[in-house]
């Protein structure tokens, strides 16, 4: 099958944390070449119990931005290199940031801060943790978010408080005069950037069916990609076009109209499997998954 690796590794038990949702980063060499994909044995970058999560590589592939809990109630972005070794603190506020995500055409990165009275917006940060500037005044409350270009703005919205009957929503967003434009609703928190396009792809809940849908920021227009496998809330693109999804213990990937194994880590004891970023070279992959031992 092309691009398909079974990954077979040392055993370790997989444990669960329960505090915030235990969870580490694992990052592996990744190759893509001519559309065959290959996943090598990934490294536990984090390596400690509690919440480290949402990887993002930044610009030159060489360390990845996360937001790390430390059990003090606090989330701010920490920053490792992709290699493991001691991590870094690189915001340090009163308020808890989250998905850190480098800005295109800008040395900065942007975040979901949860500010002091709980309104989550969207921010921007240097890449020394300083100078924070709030990039969407009226949009709120965000979730999560995706940049397609050095303007416009894929994101998630959450239901307005006590409205739990109003699904989340995806809005289209130009940062330079905040229009707002909702495109859909009852959608999952991956959005990803569709390659060398101005498109980008999110999960759209159904049910029976998820698919990963696209939408075209021209045109506003959405179609259907891919269902996505069973439990599979997260999928990214690589370079050359193929489509990778991960759930328990595998990721896989989307190969003649069906999904199929692209590694599975179950005997190094990995499981849980969710959000997931490729370097900008393409040649490492970063996930997420529970806390092991």
């Amino acid at each position: 099958m092309t691009g398909r690796l079974l990954f077979v590794a040392l055993v370790a038990a997989p444990h669960l944390v329960a505090a915030q949702g235990g969870s580490d980063i694992f990052v592996a060499p990744f190759s893509d070449i001519a559309r065959r994909s290959s996943v090598g044995r990934p490294v536990n970058v984090t390596k400690r119990a509690g919440y480290d999560n949402q990887p993002s590589f930044t610009p030159d592939g060489s360390t990845i931005l996360y937001p790390s809990n430390r059990g003090d109630g606090q989330t701010d972005i920490w920053r490792v290199p992709v290699q493991g070794g001691p991590a870094t603190k690189v915001t340090d506020t009163p308020e808890s940031e989250y998905s850190a995500t480098p800005v295109p055409g800008r040395d900065a990165f942007s975040v979901i801060r949860v500010e002091r009275d709980s309104t989550q917006r969207l921010w921007r940060f240097g890449y020394d943790g300083t100078s924070p500037e709030l990039v969407l005044r009226a949009l709120r409350p965000v979730g999560y978010h995706v940049w397609i270009g050095d303007v416009m703005l894929g994101t998630f919205v959450l239901a307005p408080p006590r409205q739990d009957a109003i699904p989340n929503a995806l809005v289209l967003v130009d940062s330079r005069t905040e229009r707002a434009d909702t495109l859909a609703r009852d959608i999952g928190r991956a959005l990803v950037r569709v390659p060398g396009r101005d498109a980008f792809t999110f999960l759209q809940a159904g049910k029976d069916t998820s698919w990963i849908s696209e939408v075209d920021i021209r045109t506003r227009a959405i179609r259907r990609i891919a269902p996505a496998p069973a439990g599979a809330d997260y999928h990214i693109w690589t370079p050359s076009g193929n489509l990778i999804a991960a759930t328990g213990t595998r990721l896989l990937i989307r190969v003649d109209e069906r999904w199929d194994v692209l590694a599975d880590f179950a005997e190094m004891g990995i499981k849980a499997i969710s959000r997931l970023a490729l370097s900008p070279r393409g040649d490492r992959i970063a996930f997420v998954a529970e806390d092991l031992p």
